[in-house]
């Protein structure tokens, strides 16, 4: 499993890299590898105001449908159309080709309920025993 330096995540096991006002939304490795193989994504549309915590997409995978959750309050200002004929790449590059949205940040106090990579990956430790 990957954990990536310098993004901030959730305990639904979604990260979230600050880039100024706005932030950059994806999922874990350990949320893909949890998965499987990815094989469809229900983008958010462009505009719609997202909620810190509330879901905000989903994904379907051989194993399950699950929810995403926004890491932060904001409105979308970009989506990954990729991953409407890719949606492998969530699990081929999910810190990088695979994220799903960017938002402009609405309240960037909400980031201190995240965790730091190193909190995530004890956060993670403790889910496997």
């Amino acid at each position: 499993m990957d954990i990536a330096e310098g993004l901030l995540y959730t305990k639904e096991h979604e990260w979230v890299k600050i880039e100024g006002s706005c932030a950059r939304i994806g999922i874990t490795s350990y949320a893909q590898e949890l998965l499987g193989d990815i094989t469809f994504i229900e983008l958010p549309k462009i505009s719609s105001e997202l909620e810190q915590f509330k879901p905000f997409s989903s994904v379907e995978s051989v194993k399950a449908a699950s929810d995403i959750y926004a890491p932060l309050s904001g409105k979308v200002v970009e989506i990954n159309n990729l991953l409407e004929s890719q949606p492998e790449l969530l699990n081929k590059s999910c810190y990088f080709k695979g994220w799903i949205a960017v938002i402009e940040v609405k309240n960037e106090q909400e980031k201190s309920a995240l965790m730091d990579a190193e909190s995530y990956k004890n956060y993670t430790k403790e889910l496997k025993h």
